[in-house]
Parts: structure tokens; sequence; C-alpha cells
């Protein structure tokens, strides 16, 4: 903290577009665009994210439906080639015109990340609504290509057809979610190294790229929807994103969860001071944060530093 000036945990206002009026002495980068709006681009995610996943699931569901076409018709022949294939196709074509929704409950509740139970509201809600549209727009399609063709198709029982369906598109809706968190991890923006070779993390703040050692960062809060990091030299910029996102990325580095709106680094901790029904307060030089007794894992965390 040398030469710093005291830290405080204060509310904070979004500045206006453009950043703010600091001394930069880690350096930045402009950039010729705004805040970055999506909550996915802290991590390396965003529309990449979303483009890599689903062409790569394209390709293997299409493996796989290949393979169902040509078991099919060696173990069911009466069904000739062109049923196999109709079936396969508009289930293919279904599938990948709803992988909206396994990615907006990626967004909304990445895997892993605080709160927990998000995720256990998010993900039931968002494999049922994929199963429904799912099953739905493949009938439909089949009703209009066996429509077109004379026939008629008939999808059978609806409920027991419908649960078995939905016994795969649980596991479909799933596996892109887990693809997401994936590529999300594989494609973060390489943070780079100075010559001390140490971890730097890149913050959007406004129309400019603050590339800041980790271990400058001591906290980060929930603005809003921004969050705010306070540096070690008393510099507090925000960027655009969920506190969730930058949890999951910082998690690995040494933050530590200890509020529904607080990371802190646990390297710069100096010090916890109880405040009565297994609250704390977590000092880091002068600046003070809540640490939330809903917290357990934290205050052990915190505890063994």
């Amino acid at each position: 903290m040398s030469g710093a000036e005291p830290l405080k945990a204060v509310p904070v206002a979004v500045p206006p577009k453009g950043g703010w009026a600091d001394p930069r002495p880690i350096g930045y980068v402009r950039q010729p665009v705004g805040t970055s709006g999506t909550a996915a681009g802290t991590s390396g995610g965003g529309w990449p994210v979303f483009g890599y996943t689903t062409a790569l699931t394209a390709a293997i569901v299409a493996v796989i439906d290949v393979l169902n076409v040509i078991t099919r018709q060696h173990d069911e022949p009466q069904w000739g080639l062109a049923g196999p294939i109709v079936w396969e196709a508009t289930s293919w074509v279904a599938l990948m015109a709803f992988v909206w929704i396994p990615w907006i409950g990626y967004r909304l509740a990445p895997p892993f990340a605080r709160p927990r139970w998000r995720m256990l509201v998010v993900h039931p809600v968002g494999a049922l609504l994929f199963g429904i549209c799912h099953v739905t727009a493949f009938v439909l399609l089949r009703k209009l290509v066996y429509w077109a063709a004379g026939g008629n198709y008939d999808f059978g029982a609806v409920v027991p057809n419908f649960l078995y369906e939905f016994s795969k598109d649980w596991m479909g809706y799933a596996m892109l979610v887990c693809g997401f968190a994936l590529f999300a991890r594989l494609m973060r923006p390489a943070t780079g190294a100075q010559a001390q070779g140490e971890a730097m993390f890149a913050i959007k703040d406004g129309a400019r790229i603050l590339r800041v050692p980790v271990r400058e960062i001591l906290a980060v809060s929930s603005a809003g929807n921004y969050v705010e990091f306070v540096l070690r030299d008393g510099r507090r910029p925000l960027m655009r994103s969920a506190l969730s996102q930058i949890e999951t990325e910082f998690t690995p580095r040494g933050f530590v969860r200890v509020h529904r709106s607080w990371l802190v680094n646990r390297a710069a901790l100096t010090g916890l001071r109880p405040d009565g029904s297994g609250d704390y307060t977590v000092e880091i030089g002068e600046l003070t944060v809540p640490l939330s007794r809903r917290f357990p894992e934290a205050l052990a965390s915190l505890k063994s530093t």
C-alpha cells in the first residue's frame, strides 16, 4: 500500500461513457468500441463462444444422426431409407433451431457460479423448455414433410413419447451448457505477462482497456450492471459484467466470494473482524468488506490464509 491513498468501501456511481479521468500508471489500451455488454465477454465468451459451441454441436449431432440412419436401415429395413433420413434430419434441424435456449441458461447461471440456487432454478426450467420446443418442432416438420409426400406422420402417445425424447434432450441441454463453459474458458483472452511473468487481467473501462496485474486487484464489487475493481493504487475502474462471471474467472486466481456483492483477493488480506451473528468484516489495508455468514467456505478459506 506504499504511497497509495486510503481505500474506503463507498457506493459507486456509474461513470459516463468514455472512462475515468484518473492516472494510468499501469498502462492501458484504447479501443474504438464502448463497454462490452456481454457478461460472458469477461472470460473470453460472447458470440464466438456461442458460434464455436454451436458449430461443434451441429457436427457431432450430424455424425450421430448418420449413424442412427445406418443402424435403422440395418435393423429395421421395412422403413426403407427415406423414413430414417427424415426423422433424423428433422430432429437435427429442430435441435439447432433452439440452441439459444441453453445459451440463455448458461448466461443466466454459469456452471458453479454463485448464487448456487440460480442453477437449480434456471437449468431445470431451461431443459424442460428446450425439450418441449425440440419435440414440438421436429413433430411439426415431420408432419409437413409427410404431408408434402402424400403421407401422414403419427407421433404416437404424446406423454410416453415426449418423456422418451426428453430423456435425451435434457442431456443435450446439459452438454451444450457445459460446452459453452468449456469454450468460454478456452477462449479467454490471453492475459499475457509482464517481464516479471505475473498474471494480468484486462479491465474494459469505458472505451479503453486497462491491463492490470492480478495482484494489484484488492477486491471486486457489484455496482448494478457493472462490477467495480478496487485497485491497490486507489483507482476504481468499472466494467459492464455480472459479478458471477468475474467470480468464475478469478476464483482460480485466489479470489474468494465473501458476500453477494463482493470478491476479495486472499493474498491482500490484512485482518478479519467478527461483527456478531456469524458475520465478519474483511480488512484489506484501509478497505473494509462485509463477510456474510452465508459464505462459511469463504470464512474458512480466509482464516487459513
